[in-house]
């Protein structure tokens, strides 16, 4: 079902292949109707996939069942408004709602408006020292608050896991300081989705963006997936950035942060 639109798809898709769907209460729920097939996550966050408004009544009633509160509701635009409606008089008013985000997508054969910045390489683990600040920092301006509260052993363990898999792309300064990253955050069904895209401060503005991301884009399509997308929010400068670097729209998204 997932490989129907796998850029679209592709969140759920790839935690389905790494939690293969373990134990009696499973994240996922699917609804049949009518020989109609519609899935939806149900964990820390909530990602509807082909579903209608049927489906969708069905999936609020499970999921309010299931949780009292997640982190975000986010997928295609359409089924994820239908559905907050559905959980808002549950779950209360959002903190924000991101109606209109940008699902971008190079594809090989598409042409990279800028050249590959040689700089750009995989992370090591022992950097991850490096990488965490610089993660923290793009988590917390992009949603609003720090990534975990009181330890950080648990949120070390996750970047350290994606620097292990080969899916976080660093650029550094002469004294080894992340100035760039970019992770892979789902990867799946021939396509792999960028997250967590950040540039220090003092680098803004300078033109290190677009250049960066064409070079996470061809080292991905190389040793990765041969599709590579993201979505961004439609009032983010960067979507000019993405666009350089190759990027084009592909679909629409919306986010509800709780």
């Amino acid at each position: 079902m997932c490989a129907e639109d796998p850029v679209m798809n592709v969140f759920v898709a790839a935690r389905i292949i790494e939690t293969q769907l373990r134990g009696d209460r499973g994240p996922l729920f699917g609804h049949d109707l009518e020989g109609e097939g519609a899935l939806c996550w149900c964990s820390a966050n909530v990602v509807p996939v082909h579903a209608g408004p049927r489906s969708l009544a069905a999936f609020a009633d499970k999921v309010v069942r299931r949780r009292r509160w997640a982190s975000s509701v986010f997928g295609p635009v359409d089924q994820v408004l239908d559905l907050w409606a559905r959980l808002e008089p549950s779950w209360g008013a959002p903190r924000e709602v991101r109606a209109e985000q940008l699902v971008m997508t190079v594809r090989p054969g598409d042409v990279l408006g800028v050249p590959a910045d040689p700089h750009v390489r995989l992370a090591r683990p022992d950097e991850v020292d490096r990488v965490v600040p610089a993660s923290e920092a793009m988590f917390t301006e992009e949603i609003g608050y720090p990534p975990y509260q009181g330890s950080s052993a648990g949120y070390r363990r996750s970047v350290l896991g994606l620097i292990e898999k080969g899916h976080t792309f660093v650029r550094t300064d002469h004294t080894g300081a992340v100035i760039f990253k970019a992770d892979l955050g789902s990867v799946a069904l021939g396509v792999a989705q960028v997250q967590g895209v950040w540039v220090h401060p003092r680098w803004r503005g300078q033109g290190l963006a677009a250049p960066a991301m064409a070079a996470v884009v061809q080292q991905t399509m190389a040793r990765v997936a041969p599709a590579i997308t993201l979505y961004v929010n439609d009032f983010n400068t960067a979507v000019a950035t993405y666009r350089r670097a190759g990027f084009v729209r592909t679909g629409t998204f919306a986010t509800v942060l709780l």
